[in-house]
């Protein structure tokens, strides 16, 4: 048995703790920081280096967030744990302006230190020898050690070298999971291995696409107190509040309830479905908020001007990266396409069009009205099913579970 583990004799839904929202703190930062990257730099390679500061980013929370799920956090010692890879990670949140450049080496090792760190506790001090906890920690931190030699090394190489070196160890801990931590000689893993609590797991989930939201209204807001406040300034400032606020409702109006749903009535399957719908494309629903929060930093900076190219694409990319990670999210886990949401993903690419000949804050108007023209159509959609008396999307989710249980 491993020690330190949560509680689940009660039988219980498990919630996230003050520890856990305490810990969520620095990653405010530390998206804020990824945002920058990209407003310093819009281009190819501005992109770029975001796109990978922030998959590292989401990387170190996210395992986190899977040790938690079976760890006590009011443990002393798990808060102790969790307390150390907070510090760790404020020091690369802090390393990631000049991840690149003088801190290249301090953003690597805070990473290796938050992955390595974490998961040698896992192997020798919470889990037990022979345990299934022990052999896949083990692995992980097998893992995770080959790609820290990549990353340090990156830190302490010069570009362009530190890039290839460090989407090297990239591709490495992203790949993982999907083999289950193979290691040659060894057996596979089961997904078995992993007890994922649901309540628990999504709710953490949620609450990370909350805090790319508020990092939005943070950056739109601190961008907007710089600047000279006119009457075009204010509308793009409304219109990025509009935006962020279709965001939130697009998530939560009903997919984060429903995928939760799924996620608990797939006994079987659940650890491949959390790793697909949660580890995976969820980092592309947070890259997504993230575009769309320099987006609209950069409509809010000039809103009466046509933006440049490279800007026009940030700012249409983001609201339509967002919806397609929700029509991804929804076909691994419900095998179906979502149709108006990937409409208006088109209709958002379709705007950067427009945007060739149009002012920014127009581009921002026709985005949130996009957005806002999705929400609109489900809900006449879910109206006409109520009025025939068909099955609501959970109701489908239910009866589905039902169904396959018969079998």
């Amino acid at each position: 048995m491993a020690r330190f583990q949560r509680d689940r004799s009660a039988g219980e839904e498990q919630r996230a703790t003050t520890l856990e929202l305490f810990y969520d703190l620095v990653f405010v930062f530390a998206i804020t920081q990824v945002s920058h990257i990209l407003l310093e730099d819009v281009s190819w390679t501005g992109a770029g280096k975001a796109a990978l500061c922030l998959l590292v980013v989401w990387w170190a929370w996210n395992y986190t967030t899977w040790v938690t799920n079976e760890l006590d956090p009011d443990s002393v010692v798990v808060r102790l744990l969790l307390i150390g890879i907070m510090l760790a990670s404020l020091l690369m949140a802090v390393a990631i302006p000049q991840a690149f450049g003088a801190h290249g080496l301090l953003f690597a090792a805070s990473y290796v230190a938050i992955q390595v760190g974490r998961h040698t506790f896992l192997t020798f001090a919470s889990a037990s020898a022979g345990t299934i906890e022990r052999e896949r920690a083990g692995r992980i931190l097998a893992w995770f050690v080959v790609a820290g030699v990549l990353w340090i090394a990156g830190g302490i190489a010069d570009d362009p070298m530190r890039a290839w070196l460090w989407l090297a160890a990239l591709a490495i801990d992203y790949t993982a999971p999907f083999v289950t931590y193979w290691i040659p000689g060894r057996g596979r893993l089961s997904p078995t291995a992993w007890d994922v609590e649901t309540s628990h797991f999504a709710e953490r989930f949620q609450l990370f696409v909350i805090i790319a939201l508020g990092e939005t209204i943070v950056i739109t807001g601190a961008t907007t107190a710089e600047l000279e406040v006119d009457l075009a300034r204010v509308t793009a400032f409304g219109l990025a509040f509009l935006s962020t606020a279709a965001l939130w409702w697009l998530y939560f109006g009903y997919v984060a309830t429903i995928a939760e749903r799924r996620l608990e009535l797939a006994a079987a399957t659940r650890t491949e479905l959390a790793r697909d719908a949660y580890t995976y494309l969820h980092a592309g629903i947070v890259a997504g908020i993230v575009l769309a929060a320099v987006g609209d930093e950069l409509v809010i900076a000039h809103p009466t001007e046509e933006l440049p190219h490279d800007e026009l694409a940030v700012v249409v990319s983001g609201p339509a990266l967002y919806l397609l990670a929700h029509v991804a999210m929804r076909l691994r886990m419900a095998g179906s396409v979502s149709v108006r949401r990937l409409g208006g993903a088109l209709a958002c690419l379709g705007v950067g069009l427009v945007g060739l000949a149009v002012p920014a804050v127009v581009v921002a108007a026709l985005l949130v009205a996009v957005l806002v023209g999705v929400i609109v159509l489900e809900r006449i959609a879910e109206a006409r099913r109520e009025a025939r008396g068909a099955p609501s999307p959970l109701e489908r989710v239910e009866a589905s579970a039902v169904t396959s249980s018969d079998r």
